[in-house]
């Protein structure tokens, strides 16, 4: 009896204590084949991502993307210090022979009766924002911070001006990331006169600005031929990227990464296109090339377009209110210059905040005091 009732429960105990015995051994098994393949997708796609074409392209444009960012240095984990360097002062190189183009000014200025600013929201699976029609160039100025020591937000420059509408400038020293914005970079011209020329008046930079006719002009200039040309108001950033209504970026490779973007443009009838593009929103939108840009505008008969200021600084304002989505965790940036729209562009006048400072030792690491000199 013992062994019949014995018998029939001990294949089962068996069974029990076999699979209890190999579980260990299948799981471990299993890990290692998981991590086997793990390890075997990781190298094949660092393999794809470092020594194939497509993978190469993919990161380069990431390298682009820090290299438009305040986190610049991090693009060399992904091409090399030596490589970041060269790719930089490619850049530079490159932007400065497109700001040599000559410009014919394919422009008829027309009489523009209708001086309503026009919105157009632009939205793509990639990236949003609007572009601002100025219709009556000679509207538009440019505006720079009140405040000594420091940089204003566009949002302030409008409220306090009285302007309808506003967006970001001109490049300007910022050496800790902490958008001070005070000491320009370049130069910056308001009303006809030279506000700030950080090299003098005979080094050559890339500006971009309005003449007193009401065209925009754009490229690589002293201070003193832009005086001569008539030009009326002006900041330094760049590229020059469209002229006489011929895009120079050939490809999304050369549009210097995904960004945020505000960029200044001109129609042959004269209207003045501010493109603003909200960027580093992971969700809602992560930016643009300047080739993305450069196609925009082209297929809106753009003659003439320049780049601003962009990233962080980005920002659009309307009837006293943001109307995108700047990047920035901390809100918009404090900033020394920005093209402004008037009703009566002829009363305002800039002023010059940087008269009677020494900005040659000025540290904008250090906001708000600032004695002059």
């Amino acid at each position: 009896m013992d062994t019949q009732t014995q018998a029939p429960f001990e294949p089962h105990y068996k069974s029990k204590r076999y699979k209890k015995l190999g579980r260990p051994k299948r799981w471990r098994k299993r890990l290692s084949l998981l991590f086997a393949g793990l390890l075997v997708a990781m190298l094949g796609g660092a393999g794809w991502f470092y020594l194939t074409p497509s993978g190469s392209d993919i990161r380069y444009m990431m390298a682009d993307t820090l290299i438009t960012s305040q986190h610049r240095y991090l693009a060399k984990y992904l091409i090399g210090q030596s490589e970041l360097d060269r790719r930089v002062a490619e850049y530079a190189k490159k932007f400065d022979e497109m700001g040599r183009i000559k410009d014919e000014h394919n422009v008829a200025l027309a009489a523009h009766p209708d001086s309503d600013v026009q919105l157009e929201r632009i939205s793509t699976a990639k990236y949003k924002g609007y572009i601002m029609y100025v219709h009556d160039p000679k509207m538009i100025r440019v505006a720079t911070t009140s405040i000594v020591g420091s940089g204003e937000t566009v949002l302030s420059m409008v409220k306090r001006t009285g302007a309808i509408a506003g967006v970001n400038g001109g490049a300007f020293d910022d050496p800790n990331w902490d958008g001070n914005g005070f000491k320009p970079a370049g130069i910056v011209m308001s009303g006809g006169k030279v506000l700030y020329k950080g090299d003098g008046m005979q080094a050559s930079v890339n500006v971009v600005g309005i003449d007193r006719d009401g065209l925009m002009v754009a490229g690589r200039y002293k201070p003193s031929q832009l005086l001569a040309m008539g030009v009326r108001d002006a900041v330094t950033f760049q590229p020059k990227f469209i002229v006489n209504g011929k895009g120079l970026i050939k490809n999304e490779a050369d549009g210097w990464g995904i960004a945020p973007r505000t960029v200044m443009a001109q129609q042959k009838d004269g209207t003045i296109l501010f493109v603003v593009i909200d960027g580093r929103q992971p969700g809602y939108s992560v930016g643009a090339t300047l080739y993305d840009i450069q196609k925009l505008l082209l297929a809106r008969g753009a003659v003439t377009a320049a780049n601003l200021d962009g990233g962080s600084s980005t920002v659009l304002v309307k009837d006293d209110a943001v109307v995108n989505k700047p990047s920035s965790q901390y809100g918009m940036r404090y900033l020394p210059s920005a093209f402004l729209v008037f009703d009566h562009p002829e009363d305002f006048d800039a002023g010059n905040i940087w008269s009677g400072i020494d900005m040659e030792h000025f540290d904008s690491s250090k906001p708000r005091t600032q004695s002059a000199s």
